[in-house]
């Protein structure tokens, strides 16, 4: 019966991460600002580290099940 959340939370906390992490990859690639405002290095550090977060949120909710 609780499988069920666990999947879905473990579904969107792994598309959140790979796209945080995509999204940050591609803006450091064409060389653009992943924050405006803010230094670049700190910026990609802090989106590159909510998105591997995620993705050990999501590999903890599907090992759970």
């Amino acid at each position: 019966m609780e499988s069920g959340p666990a999947i879905f939370a473990g579904v969107v906390f792994a598309l959140f991460g790979a796209g945080v992490l995509t999204w940050t990859g591609r803006r450091l690639r064409r060389r653009e600002p992943v924050a405006h405002g803010v230094n670049r290095v700190a910026s990609a550090g802090v989106a590159s580290m909510a998105g591997a977060v995620a993705l050990g949120l999501a590999v903890y909710c599907l090992n759970r099940l």
